[in-house]
């Protein structure tokens, strides 16, 4: 007769090493979402320091969040579809978003504009200005640029990544090299309060890396499904932006804590 759910934990508790039972704490975690020590304790036969040494253990692999007297399960983004595909998720909210960044910019400057189908909207919205330099890594943004009188659209060289229709690779990164915008405005995968800003391409997060560090001023837009995330490849910590348009879905809890780590979160 196969063993029971709970004798399965008594036993792991009692006979495997830590990274085992750290395994099915984790998984335990991810069922409930949020667990306290005393519940760890209780479940795992184990005492509370063992618990906070597992809790702490798995919040140093980025697994786990640690809050007072416990965890909570860190929520991963998931695979990232097509760009135009993604151009039908939260469709309203990414309109809203992109007017108050759009706003941000004045006649005249130069800016960055990366990739994805918020700061396309973006670029929707900035056929009006002029003299203004765009410089970009996106091909959605170049079509929505096109034509426009009184801008300036640079495209950095590179590889196309079909699924996001942006340029990347050694090209790429070279091209910015020279470069140097008064804002970037910029889309992101995941926001998270410890891990920062992360990504699902490596070779998408490496030329990411290099659009922050040309920008006088970061100006991220997530939509708030973005918020609260962690996905596969880690591209800035959270103090790199300096302003954040999201919406008002946005967990209220999350967007006080960037506030209160000096970020100026927007609500469109």
């Amino acid at each position: 007769m196969q063993p029971s759910a709970e004798v399965e934990v008594l036993l792991a508790s009692a006979t495997e090493p830590a990274i085992e039972r750290q395994r099915l704490l984790l998984t335990w975690i991810e069922q409930r979402q949020r667990v306290s020590v005393p519940e760890i304790t209780a479940r795992f036969a184990i005492s509370p320091a063992t618990a906070r040494r597992d809790l702490e253990a798995l919040a140093a692999e980025g697994k786990v969040r640690r809050v007072h007297g416990g965890a909570i399960a860190v929520r991963r983004a998931p695979p990232e579809p097509p760009v135009l595909q993604r151009a039908l998720e939260q469709a309203d909210e990414k309109k809203r978003i992109a007017a108050v960044a759009a706003a941000l910019v004045a006649d005249g400057e130069t800016i960055f504009l990366s990739s994805g189908t918020t700061v396309m909207e973006v670029a929707h919205l900035l056929r009006e200005r002029r003299h203004l330099t765009v410089f970009t890594n996106s091909l959605l943004v170049v079509n929505e640029l096109a034509g426009a009188p009184g801008i300036e659209v640079i495209l950095l060289g590179g590889v196309v990544r079909a699924s996001e229709s942006s340029l990347v690779g050694t090209l790429a990164l070279r091209s910015l090299a020279e470069l140097r915008a008064l804002k970037v405005i910029f889309g992101i995968r995941a926001i998270d309060l410890e891990q920062g800003l992360t990504n699902n391409s490596l070779e998408e997060s490496l030329l990411d890396r290099e659009i922050l560090r040309i920008g006088s001023e970061i100006i991220i837009v997530a939509d708030h499904t973005k918020l609260g995330r962690v996905s596969t490849v880690f591209v800035a910590p959270l103090d790199v932006i300096d302003v954040l348009v999201t919406d008002a879905a946005a967990p209220a809890e999350i967007v006080q804590s960037l506030r209160d780590k000096g970020i100026d979160v927007r609500i469109a």
